[in-house]
């Protein structure tokens, strides 16, 4: 095997009818035999067809000091989210495959794929790889050649039938972080979306929630349709774990109950949480209390309150990663609820809204229920005040202008006196218009003459 080049070397999970090869070699050629424990990948490292290498995961140990500190997290937060962590529980180099930096780039590769095929196969993510060597037997010089992390030692203790005995035999412990920013995801209070199957979600920890400004303070003013006797959770508090969750990723009422219901002890109480009288332990809503709350509310005011909030999310760059841009595009289009339930001010038994969205960050700032005999003109004014009020962080009482918005919208709105409104306010607005405006047409034909394509008028006007 001296031919044995480590660039061709290619690592690959084993198919279900190598288990049983897998196995037989590491009882041959590991000292601790082939044993995996917990959620198990294997994989083997080949070169022209010959396998060089053996290499296994499984479920991290429950509990282990040393890794536990690295990463920072609450006990809470390491039994939520400990599924995070995968151990490398078997590594064996086969006698073909003994030649130099063969182990450091089989553990590389595998290590490139690790969390994708933990995503594929169990439904989440790893985050973080540990390991440990017994110092009398070897050095991990693989590991460290591979950015490993050594970050201390066990304390000499087995767990064997859900108890601990002291053996006495400490071992050296690894980790690798398969995230730059793994050991502040693992101990964020809130879920980060990584830490879900969708990673579309808003990282909630970077938005301010809680305190001055906050999106629970901003909800603290909405009217709780509820009748007094019986409330345990206020509604400010319900919708606010409601947000927390859609930005997070999760649309429907089970899933967010389920987001709400992981949230550790310190997220609940910061979210105003109701404490157990008994038990002194904070509770979340349940999934009925969400769903009623969500439906009793008025659906406007919590839209203008909650779109306000996020525009100015929007403003302070907290919800993309590239810089605000001199202006910003704010799209109205509406639409029917999909899988609404029937209201009585709609005409055909579906929920209409009407919405502002802004452009590239796809963040709905606005948005108004489309009564029944009326179509989205109506809206227009309304929802450009509630945009124009969050833009400028202004009262309803005053007239708060739009200096720096560019409104887009189809042919439905090219409307005189909503438009006079946008301008009015400092605005502006690219509108698309068709032959139901045949006058205005020809007079935009007019302004860019064939002969003259892809040129501009002389002078900016404001049709």
């Amino acid at each position: 095997m001296s031919a044995l080049r480590v660039a061709d070397v290619v690592v690959r999970p084993i198919a279900a009818d190598e288990v049983d090869r897998f196995n037989l070699l590491l009882r041959e050629h590991h000292w601790l035999g082939h044993r995996l424990t917990g959620q198990v990948m294997r994989y083997v490292a080949v070169a022209d067809g010959l396998w060089v290498a053996l290499i296994g995961f499984g479920s991290a140990v429950l509990s282990c000091a040393a890794r536990d500190r690295y990463l920072g997290w609450s006990r809470e937060q390491q039994y939520a989210r400990l599924q995070h962590v995968a151990n490398n529980q078997r590594f064996c180099v086969l006698p073909a495959g003994r030649v130099p930096n063969l182990a450091s780039a089989v553990l590389a590769r595998t290590l490139a794929r690790l969390s994708n095929d933990y995503l594929a196969v169990y439904g989440h993510r790893v985050l973080v790889v540990e390991t440990f060597t017994d110092p009398a037997r070897h050095a991990g010089t693989c590991y460290q050649a591979s950015n490993f992390t050594a970050v201390g030692d066990t304390l000499g203790y087995a767990r064997s039938g859900g108890s601990y005995h002291h053996h006495g035999n400490r071992k050296r412990v690894w980790l690798y972080r398969l995230h730059r920013h793994a050991p502040q995801i693992l101990s964020a209070q809130f879920p980060h979306p990584l830490l879900g199957k969708n990673i579309r979600g808003v990282d909630v920890n970077t938005l301010p929630i809680t305190g001055d400004g906050g999106l629970l303070a901003v909800l603290a003013g909405l009217t709780d349709p509820r009748k007094k006797r019986g409330i345990r959770h206020s509604v400010a508090v319900i919708l606010t774990m409601v947000a927390a969750a859609t930005l997070a990723g999760h649309r429907s009422f089970r899933a967010v109950a389920d987001w709400v219901g992981d949230l550790p002890q310190d997220a609940l109480e910061r979210l105003g949480a109701r404490q157990h009288p008994r038990t002194g332990r904070y509770t979340p809503p349940s999934e009925a209390t969400i769903r009623r709350t969500v439906k009793d509310v008025d659906a406007n005011q919590v839209d203008e309150l909650i779109g306000g909030w996020l525009l100015r999310q929007v403003h302070a760059g907290r919800l993309t990663a590239e810089q605000i841009p001199m202006f910003i595009g704010f799209a109205l289009d509406g639409k029917t609820l999909k899988g609404s339930w029937p209201e009585i001010n709609t005409a055909n038994g579906k929920t209409r809204l009407f919405s502002a969205l802004v452009h590239g960050e796809g963040v709905i700032v606005g948005q108004r229920a489309i009564p029944a005999a009326t179509n989205e003109t109506t809206q227009v004014l309304p929802l450009l005040h509630t945009i124009s009020g969050a833009q400028n962080d202004a009262s309803h009482d005053d007239e708060p202008g739009l200096d720096g918005a560019v409104i887009t919208a189809d042919a439905l709105h090219v409307h005189r006196d909503n438009m006079a409104a946008v301008l009015k306010r400092g605005g502006d607005y690219v509108l698309t218009v068709k032959n139901n405006q045949p006058t205005l047409r020809t007079q935009i034909e007019n302004l860019f003459p064939s002969d003259n394509a892809g040129s501009f008028p002389p002078s900016p006007q404001h049709l």
